[in-house]
């Protein structure tokens, strides 16, 4: 009685093959016969006959070399058909059924028919349908590593028809060959673990850097009164983001005693923007106040502030801006114009009132402190507007504002100078001095360092007549009389007695008869 057990492998004659352990067992049989023999396979069980081989051993020998019996191997062949040809249609009773399988002609001891095997990298039983299953070779390497090579230093990935073994990461070269290698040598790995060792110092020193500059940036915008301006109605605080575009060599146009001014776009308007010199802000305190008076000022000669940015360890103002430049700009600089004296008279008007609505009608007084023809600038049509409060200061309406201001010295009254005792007497001394330029066309300052103030105040003690210190384009249009009267003014206004200076009240009036005088 034959007693079958199964073990996968491959038949010499090359068909699905069975090894079978202790198939045979002699119970009184003096041979091996031929007898069918049941054996499962792939779940099914077929009908396969053992082959006779009488003359292996002899009679007596087998049952006593193997008393429990001898290992077969089972080489079979399906021998009523052959392979289909190139071409050819395979038969209806074809038994290689499964995909991925081939037909090859039997040999050795079954060398008539045909037998059905799986391809290269499938393996199971050809003769089912779907039968013959892709193989994973990287789970039968670790059975069989030889078979299936791929180095250490590969990691390997199965696929269809057979399986890679790339190298790991930072490596090139084959796994399955056994070749991978370093793709950097260690020099190169050192170098670049440096450069990005260095490149991770910089990050972090730039994130450490970042967070320190946001610290210093709210530590600005608290110092400058930031709360204190977020309140108010009339002033818009801009980041200091938002001015860095203006900041730049190429919108430059002027500095002046306040700073460096600089010309841009914010919100579709044209500005000015005054970025400070070191030491020539108001203190701290003072700041958010006199920014709150400046955004109140509204008057159509009076530049207008827009906003300020408070991040920066000295806040920026940003004003509107105005075409023409300078009153100094028009008189002596680059952009000089020759203005009439009807100009020049109706620009000494508008100042004088703008200087009026500081002085008694805001509530709070207001002393400009600097006075001069840089700082009343020229919209399109030569209208004025006085401009950089900087160094004004915000005064209570029962008090005298003791305090250094900081301007050009050929404006500044002397009595200030003297006593430190700044009042609006002081701007109608400076507003003298911006009359005696509009009339003359000169400098406060002459070139040989003499005094525009001392030539006039000479030519009046000498009782020389002042006409030959207008300014000639203006003497031919005949009017000396209006002339005259405006270095009366002047004088006036310049006087060292404080108190026979007139304010700028009565100015404006005489200006505004003057003007009027002349228009008729």
């Amino acid at each position: 009685m034959l007693q079958p057990g199964l073990l996968p492998g491959r038949a010499a004659g090359g068909g699905s093959a069975h090894r079978l352990r202790d198939v045979v067992h002699h119970r009184g049989q003096p041979h091996v016969a031929d007898q069918p023999v049941h054996l499962r396979h792939g779940g099914r069980e077929r009908l396969v006959p053992l082959l006779h081989a009488p003359d292996l051993y002899g009679v007596e020998v087998l049952p006593r070399r193997y008393p429990r019996g001898v290992p077969f191997v089972l080489d079979f062949s399906i021998r009523n058909g052959a392979c289909p040809g190139k071409g050819q249609k395979p038969p209806p009773d074809y038994a290689c059924v499964s995909g991925n399988s081939y037909c090859a002609n039997a040999t050795g001891g079954a060398a008539h028919g045909y037998v059905c095997r799986c391809l290269e990298h499938y393996d199971g039983n050809p003769y089912i349908a779907n039968g013959c299953q892709d193989i994973d070779e990287c789970k039968l390497r670790k059975l069989n590593p030889e078979l299936y090579p791929c180095s250490s230093d590969g990691i390997c990935k199965n696929r269809l028809e057979g399986y890679d073994c790339p190298c790991k990461l930072g490596m090139k070269g084959d796994g399955i060959k056994g070749t991978c290698t370093d793709k950097f040598p260690l020099v190169a790995q050192v170098i670049v673990g440096g450069i990005g060792g260095i490149f991770i110092i910089a990050a972090i020193s730039f994130l450490i850097l970042l967070r320190k500059e946001k610290q210093k940036t709210r530590e600005f915008y608290q110092k400058n009164g930031g709360p204190t301006l977020e309140k108010a109605k009339f002033i818009k605080l801009f980041k200091k983001e938002e001015l860095k575009p203006i900041l730049k060599s190429s919108n430059f146009i002027g500095k002046g005693g306040f700073g460096e001014v600089y010309k841009g776009f914010l919100d579709n308007e044209e500005v000015a923007v005054k970025k400070p010199i070191s030491g020539t802000m108001l203190e701290n305190e003072h700041f958010a106040n006199e920014v709150i008076i400046q955004s109140r000022v509204i008057h159509k000669n009076i530049v207008r502030l827009i906003g300020c940015c408070l991040e920066v360890d000295i806040p920026m103002l940003v004003y509107e801006f105005l075409s023409n430049g300078s009153l100094d700009d028009i008189l002596h600089g680059k952009k000089k114009v020759a203005l009439n004296l009807g100009v020049r008279l109706s620009i000494a008007v508008e100042s004088a009132d703008a200087l009026v609505y500081m002085h008694s009608k805001t509530n709070a007084k207001i002393i400009h402190g600097d006075v001069k023809p840089a700082n009343i600038l020229l919209d399109d049509k030569f209208a004025p507007k006085i401009s950089d409060f900087g160094i004004s200061r915000l005064i209570a309406r029962d008090k005298k504002h003791t305090g250094s201001v900081i301007g050009d010295m050929s404006y500044i009254d002397p009595v200030y100078l003297q006593t430190g005792l700044l009042t609006e007497k002081s701007d109608v001394y400076s507003f003298g001095v911006v009359i005696l330029e509009l009339i003359s066309g000169q400098k406060a300052t002459h070139s040989d360092g003499g005094s525009l103030v001392n030539s006039f105040l000479e030519a009046g003690k000498k009782e020389k007549k002042v006409t030959e210190l207008f300014d000639k384009e203006i003497v031919a249009e005949g009017d000396l009389e209006i002339l005259d009267s405006l270095a009366a003014i002047a004088l006036e206004c310049l006087n060292l007695d404080v108190d026979q200076r007139p304010l700028m009240t009565e100015v404006v009036e005489r200006l505004l008869i003057m003007n009027r005088s002349r228009k008729s």
